[in-house]
């Protein structure tokens, strides 16, 4: 009997018939059997949501793609812990993307690209986040983040390690280990009136730009090279342990002389 193939679950912000996802699916069933699992619609900056107010649907598209009506974490988090109703199996990596623009520096806290490789990662799953500027080729950048994953793959076999990757527009065949930079926005709050002159919003302006420092994906990016960074699950900061232990003594101090909360 020949070695079994691994199992990879895929995911994206972008919903299940974005280009990206369809390009990574093809890059991915060179090393993987693959099934993907994602959003009906698109659920950009949905960060890492969970739908606990609402029921969802889930339903088959074809064989191996299935959609939700929810966030991308929900996506993961149901192909996970619904039995073998999505995959025959735990699966052996989980792939995100590849979505349609880049998750450099904050932008992996608001991305629902970064947060469906998340919710795999914490799960203990390997787990890749895949992000590429809209005019990149997609193809191209599929083939490099399959040879990515299977990279993962062997060196994180069965471990919730949690790797994003941006590809930038005009790749000059670099790819570098980083860390997040900084990619800094326009912040406005753009507010309108409707025909009916009631009044409405729009979050976030065009402009984005950013501070060069050695060694983060941002730097990466304007360099024309591809970025890896590992992220982290644990987001505790050692370096203010000393500080808050001061403030819990403090506070501790204090309360042993007041009255009791009731």
């Amino acid at each position: 009997m020949g070695r079994m193939r691994p199992l990879a679950l895929l995911s994206n912000d972008d919903g299940y018939a974005s280009a990206g996802i369809r390009a990574m699916r093809a890059g991915l069933a060179e090393i993987a059997d693959v099934i993907i699992l994602a959003p009906e619609t698109e659920q950009s900056a949905s960060s890492h949501a969970l739908s606990l107010h609402r029921p969802l649907r889930l339903r088959a598209v074809e064989d191996g793609v299935f959609a939700l009506d929810g966030t991308p974490a929900d996506c993961v988090y149901v192909a996970l812990h619904a039995g073998t109703r999505v995959l025959p199996r735990r699966p052996d990596l989980v792939v995100s993307g590849i979505n349609h623009g880049l998750n450099l520096g904050q932008d992996a806290f608001y991305s629902g690209t970064v947060a469906a490789a998340r919710e795999g990662a914490l799960r203990g799953i390997p787990a890749l986040a895949t992000s590429a500027h809209g005019a990149a080729d997609l193809a191209k950048c599929a083939a490099l983040c399959t040879r990515i994953a299977a990279s993962l793959l062997k060196a994180y076999a069965r471990k919730g390690v949690l790797l994003s990757v941006n590809v930038p527009k005009r790749w000059t065949g670099e790819v570098r280990a980083t860390r997040i930079g900084s990619r800094i926005y326009e912040e406005v709050v753009d507010f309108r009136h409707d025909p009916r002159g009631r009044e409405y919003l729009w979050l976030g302006g065009p402009g984005v730009r950013h501070e060069r420092q050695s060694g983060t994906d941002t730097d990466a990016y304007d360099d024309g090279a591809v970025s890896i960074t590992p992220l982290v699950l644990d987001l505790t900061d050692p370096s203010a342990h000393g500080a808050v232990g001061e403030i819990a003594t403090a506070v501790a101090h204090a309360s042993s002389s007041a009255a009791p909360l009731t």
